[in-house]
């Protein structure tokens, strides 16, 4: 959807903020499933309120005075602080450090990690028992578009909009496997199984991307690309004026 441009329409984002929303439930879930509760989750809890509150009025005079350095010193800020959520309004107002941390992220964080969680999918399991990645995969596709297509439809969003809104949100790729591994690791589900998640969540991910794109992508909402030639008129034209 940032190739194709449709991060800046009002449908692109309302896509985007949904798998947000999304992925975010899904962190809380697990945490609340999973984890311990201790003193340090109280330390957390507190530690986390006090930068919510000083980091948002702080970034923004950070970035005045110490941005656009060699040292990439807002880069650095961000990775440390590790809240770029709450401080989208500074980050997404700088369009070139938007495009550094996404580099950073796609080019080197996100590799590394899909790599390891990779290595650990058998592939044995997988030609012994492909049925069950079958099932899984249509288990997953048709449940959550049951559910995705009528709150869709429920927001005015019909014909190619709405099948492309539906595909794009039954995808789900890093928090999947985010997941997987999380049960790999604690010993709540078995290396086969393991194997079985992932490849389902990779085919999830692919799948309804591929056949959105391909029959329902909504391409009038995209805005049209000045042409060169244009742009030059324009500007003649308001030199003249």
């Amino acid at each position: 959807m940032l190739e194709l441009g449709f991060n800046r329409t009002e449908f692109g984002k309302a896509i985007l903020a949904a798998c947000f929303i999304n992925d975010l439930g899904t962190v809380i879930a697990l945490g609340l499933i999973f984890s311990p509760f201790t003193i340090r989750t109280l330390v957390f809890v507190v530690v986390s309120i006090g930068a919510f509150v000083v980091l948002p009025c702080l970034t923004p005079r950070f970035f005045a005075k110490y941005g656009g350095r060699v040292s990439e010193l807002e880069a650095k800020y961000i990775l440390f602080a590790l809240f770029s959520m709450l401080l989208a309004g500074s980050v997404g107002s700088d369009h070139i450090l938007v495009r550094r941390l996404r580099t950073v992220t796609f080019g080197l964080l996100t590799p590394f990690y899909f790599i390891r969680a990779g290595s650990f999918v058998s592939v044995p399991a997988l030609v012994a028992a492909p049925m069950a990645f079958v099932l899984l995969f249509f288990a997953k596709m048709l449940s959550k578009m049951s559910g995705l297509f009528p709150a869709v439809r429920a927001y005015n969003y019909v014909g190619r909009e709405g099948w492309y809104y539906t595909l794009m949100m039954s995808t789900g790729l890093t928090f999947g496997t985010i997941s997987a591994l999380f049960g790999l690791n604690h010993g709540i589900i078995s290396q086969a199984q393991y194997s079985y998640l992932v490849a389902t969540v990779i085919g999830s991910a692919v799948v309804p991307t591929i056949i959105a794109n391909a029959f329902f992508m909504p391409s009038h909402l995209l805005a049209e690309p000045e042409t060169p030639f244009v742009g030059v008129v324009e500007a003649v034209a308001d030199g003249a004026t």
